[in-house]
C-alpha cells in the first residue's frame, strides 16, 4: 500500500512549466487557425462550421484527456499495456491500408461518420511506450546485437507499414528515435551513417550517380588512412580494411538503389515535390505553389508582421492547407519574425525541459519515454518548418498542438501528459 504521507503535493510534483507551454502553444495555434480560415467569414472563433470552431471542441476534449492521464490513470498502467497496445496499433496500421479510402494519395485514415482517425498518430505513443518498456529491462545493452535489433525492429515495423500507406511524412518522424537509441548507448557511427545516406541520396538526385560514387570512395579513403595511422596491430588493420571495403560496397549499393527508390517506390507527386525542393524542377503553379505562396506570406510579414487578422495572403486564402500543414506561414505574415521566433522558442523550451526532466528521472522507463516524446516533437517541428520554408518536400506533417486537427492534438496531448504523469509519480515517492 502506498504511503500517502510521502505525497509532496501538486505544486512540487507536477512540472507546470510543461503544462504552461502546452497551453500557450495550443491557444496561440487556435487564434492563428481562426486567422487562416477568416476568409470564409466565420461568425466567431467558436463557429463550428469552420476549423476554428471545431478546434475549440478538440481542445476542450484534449484538456479532459490531459486531466484523465495526469490525475486519474495510474502511471504504472502505461508500462503494463506497452506490448498489447503496440500490437493493437500495428494491426490498425495494417487494417487502414485495406479499409480506408484514398485521401490525397494515401490510405491512412479511418472515417467514422464526420470524424476521421489516423492510426499513425497513435503509433508514436505506442512505439515510445514499447521502446521504453523493452530498453528499460535489466541487462539491456545497445552493444548487444540481439538487443540492438530488437529496438530497431520496434521502430522500423510501424515506419515501414506507414510507408506502405503512402504516408512518407509520418514515417520520416520515426528517424528521430535514433536520438533515443544514441542516448541509450548506440554508437555515434549510426547517426553519422544516416546523415551520409541522406547526403548521398540528395547528391545522386541533384547531380549524378557517379558524383556520389566518387564521394563514397573519397570518404572511404580518408577514413582508411586515418584509421591505419592510429592502429598498429595487424589483425585490427585487416579488420579496418574489410570494414572500409564493406562501407564502399554499401555506399555504392545505396547510390544505385536511389534511382530505383526514387522512380519506382515514390509516387509522382512525391518525386515532383523533392525535385522542386532540390531545384531540379520549378513548378510555381503546380506542386511548388504551396511553398511559393507560403514564402511570400512569411517574407511579407517583415520584423513585426502586418498585424493580427491583417495578413493579405491569409485573408484571401492564397496558401492551401493554411490551417493545417502551413499554419506557420500565418504566424510569419501576421506576427512577423518576432512571432515566428516566439513559436520556435516555445517549442525549444518544451523540448529542452522534456530532455532535462528525462535526464533527472530515477527510472530507465521514464527517461527513455521522455526522450521519445522529445524526439517526436523535435522531428515534427523540424519537418514542418522545413516544409513551410521550402527546405524540405511538402509531406503533410502538422505542427504539433498548433495545427488544426483532432487526432494529432489528442495524440500529442496523450504523448506529453503520460510523461508528465510518470515524472510526477517519481517526484511523489522518491
Amino acid at each position: 500500500m502506498e504511503d500517502r504521507s510521502l505525497d509532496r503535493g501538486l505544486k512540487k510534483t507536477v512540472d507546470w512549466r510543461l503544462i504552461v507551454l502546452y497551453l500557450l502553444i495550443m491557444l496561440f495555434g487556435w487564434i492563428n487557425i481562426y486567422a487562416a480560415v477568416r476568409s470564409g467569414e466565420p461568425a466567431s472563433i467558436f463557429d463550428l462550421h469552420f476549423n476554428c470552431g471545431k478546434q475549440a471542441l478538440w481542445m476542450a476534449g484534449a484538456l479532459v484527456l490531459a486531466t484523465l492521464v495526469l490525475f486519474v490513470v495510474n502511471p504504472y498502467f502505461w508500462e503494463s499495456i506497452a506490448k498489447p497496445a503496440y500490437g493493437v496499433v500495428m494491426l490498425l496500421l495494417i487494417m487502414v491500408i485495406f479499409l480506408s479510402s484514398n485521401v490525397k494519395g494515401s490510405h491512412s485514415w479511418f472515417e467514422l461518420g464526420p470524424v476521421k482517425f489516423q492510426p499513425a498518430e497513435l503509433s508514436k505513443i505506442t512505439t515510445s511506450l514499447m521502446l521504453a518498456s523493452i530498453m528499460s529491462r535489466p541487462g539491456f545493452k545497445m552493444g548487444n546485437l540481439r538487443d540492438f535489433f530488437t529496438a530497431a525492429a520496434i521502430v522500423l515495423l510501424p515506419m515501414l507499414i506507414i510507408v506502405a500507406e503512402s504516408e512518407t511524412g509520418s514515417a520520416l518522424v520515426y528517424t528521430g528515435f535514433i536520438f533515443v537509441l544514441y542516448r541509450e548507448g548506440l554508437s555515434g557511427w549510426w547517426p553519422a551513417l544516416l546523415g551520409i545516406a541522406i547526403l548521398l541520396f540528395v547528391v545522386t538526385l541533384k547531380f549524378s550517380w557517379w558524383v556520389s560514387v566518387i564521394m563514397v570512395v573519397v570518404f572511404a579513403g580518408v577514413y582508411l588512412l586515418y584509421a591505419l595511422r592510429r592502429v598498429g596491430s595487424l589483425r585490427i588493420r585487416r579488420r579496418v580494411i574489410w570494414l572500409t571495403v564493406l562501407g564502399v560496397v554499401a555506399g555504392v549499393a545505396l547510390v544505385l538503389a536511389t534511382d530505383f527508390f526514387f522512380n519506382k517506390v515514390l509516387k509522382d507527386y512525391q518525386r515532383e515535390r523533392i525535385e522542386v525542393v532540390l531545384g531540379i524542377k520549378e513548378d510555381l503553379r503546380g506542386v511548388g505553389y504551396n511553398v511559393h505562396q507560403s514564402l511570400i506570406a512569411i517574407g511579407s510579414g517583415g520584423l513585426f508582421g502586418k498585424g493580427y487578422l491583417q495578413g493579405t495572403q491569409t485573408t484571401f486564402g492564397f496558401v492551401p492547407e493554411q490551417s493545417t500543414d502551413f499554419i506557420f506561414c500565418t504566424v510569419g505574415e501576421e506576427w512577423g519574425f518576432v512571432g515566428c521566433l516566439f513559436v520556435i522558442v516555445l517549442y525549444g523550451l518544451l523540448i529542452f525541459w522534456l530532455v532535462q526532466d528525462a535526464e533527472r528521472s530515477r527510472t530507465a522507463f521514464t527517461r527513455i519515454y521522455g526522450y521519445c516524446v522529445a524526439a517526436c516533437f523535435f522531428m515534427h517541428l523540424v519537418i514542418n518548418l522545413g516544409m513551410t520554408l521550402g527546405l524540405m518536400p511538402v509531406i503533410g506533417i502538422p505542427l504539433p498542438l498548433f495545427s488544426y486537427g483532432g487526432s494529432s492534438l489528442w495524440a500529442f496531448t496523450t504523448l506529453l501528459f503520460i510523461f508528465i504523469a510518470l515524472d510526477r509519480q517519481e517526484k511523489k515517492y522518491f
